[in-house]
């Protein structure tokens, strides 16, 4: 397959190749411990439900303040060195994780994986706007999905059987493959800022107020709205799913592992080919046909009792994944100025904090008070909210030049 996909991108940067390989290490690493993450706080805390899941609303108000600033700093400074302090400040806090027992240990390091992800999300963004031309983003973008799901493939299915055993173990791997990509990129990589990006000196208030040309932006600031909505039913899934499907089915870490698995090898399989053959038609009306899928994935949750119910829902919200997530991502690449590329990736990333720090509490709320199965039908309701978004964003597009995102 990676011969195939280096004859078809011939022409496509070295440094791409390093980012591809280094994104799918460090997510190994990574994924082996964070799908069961909810799992490992919830038994060694003891908390009620909602207790827990606020500790990944910390996780994004971090994230949230963090994404703001990363913007100003990698259009000042540039891409390589923010990537590579948020890569390898993130693996030091998942080696810092295997030694926490209490909440206020938890919330400590959750909060400071919350300030150094979006570093390494939002430069990653970046660097790719800077490497290739408009109208080869979104194959760009579908492919670092796939090196990432590649990672998440394997990594979930070791994590269930390793986390089984110790999930110190499962830490130290996700440290390792953090701090790996970031050597890798220390040592190999280059810097993509480009020369006519660089800010004139300006106060750190200075450079955040160019912020306020992204949010007067119309097309963009409706893709962030409706992309939140979309985000807000994935967190659902992501954050709650492998809590709610031991506390009430029994399943466990292993076969839960599965579930992550699947949803990764399907984007390894067939992200590009769903990139390429929606290419044709515009952004905006293929992101809201993706946004249908995160109606029935919930639903599905809600009205399931065993695994491959559970396993058909995540087939459905990936396909919705494989769908919208490359087209937004170009969607908002195209629409930044390059002098304010970084901020707004900065605003675009934000829709993953924003979404991770409401429906995760709202989630756990909803199954303390109402029942179990009640988060579910609210990300329904999410969903359909994304949809309308989306269709309202296709209705008053104006920006011709995203057609070719």
């Amino acid at each position: 397959m990676l011969k195939r996909l280096k004859r078809d991108y011939a022409d496509t940067p070295k440094q791409f190749w390093l980012m591809f390989f280094g994104m799918m290490i460090a997510t190994i690493g990574m994924t082996m411990i964070w799908p069961f993450l909810m799992i490992y706080a919830s038994e060694t805390l003891s908390l009620p439900l909602v207790a827990v899941a606020s500790l990944m609303t910390i996780n994004a108000g971090t994230g949230l303040v963090s994404s703001i600033l990363a913007g100003p700093v990698i259009d000042r400074l540039g891409r390589k060195g923010v990537l590579i302090v948020g890569l390898m400040g993130n693996g030091v806090c998942y080696f810092l994780l295997s030694r926490a027992s209490t909440f206020g240990a938890f919330a400590l390091i959750l909060g400071g994986t919350g300030v150094f992800s979006p570093l390494y999300h939002v430069a990653t963004d970046a660097m790719l706007a800077d490497l290739f031309t408009m109208e080869k983003r979104a194959d760009a973008f579908a492919l670092i999905r796939m090196a990432r799901n590649i990672g998440v493939a394997a990594g979930p299915a070791i994590g269930g059987f390793v986390l089984a055993q110790s999930y110190s173990f499962g830490m130290y791997g996700a440290a390792a493959g953090l701090i790996l990509y970031g050597l890798m990129l220390l040592f190999f990589a280059k810097e993509t800022l480009p020369k006519e990006a660089v800010m004139e000196k300006a106060t750190l208030m200075g450079q955040l107020r160019g912020y306020w040309t992204a949010l007067q932006d119309k097309p963009f600031m409706g893709l962030v709205g409706a992309f939140t909505l979309v985000q807000m039913t994935a967190a659902l899934v992501w954050v709650l799913l492998s809590v709610y499907l031991k506390s009430n089915f029994g399943i466990s870490e292993q076969l839960y592992g599965w579930l992550p698995t699947t949803n990764a090898l399907m984007v390894v399989f067939f992200q590009v080919l769903i990139t390429r053959s929606t290419k044709r038609f515009p952004a905006v009306q293929v992101m809201s046909w993706g946004a249908f899928f995160y109606i029935f994935a919930p639903l599905l949750i809600a009205l399931s009792n065993g695994f491959w119910g559970f396993w058909l829902a995540m087939i459905v919200m990936t396909l919705g994944e494989l769908v919208v997530v490359p087209r937004a991502s170009a969607y908002a690449a195209n629409l930044a100025p390059i002098d304010k590329r970084g901020r707004y990736m900065s605003l675009y990333g934000l829709s993953w904090n924003v979404a991770a720090g409401i429906s995760p509490v709202v989630g756990g709320f909803l199954s303390d008070q109402v029942s179990p199965r009640a988060p579910w039908f609210g990300g329904v309701v999410i969903g359909l909210l994304a949809v309308i978004a989306f269709r309202q964003l296709n209705q008053r597009q104006t920006r011709e030049d995203v057609l070719i995102s």
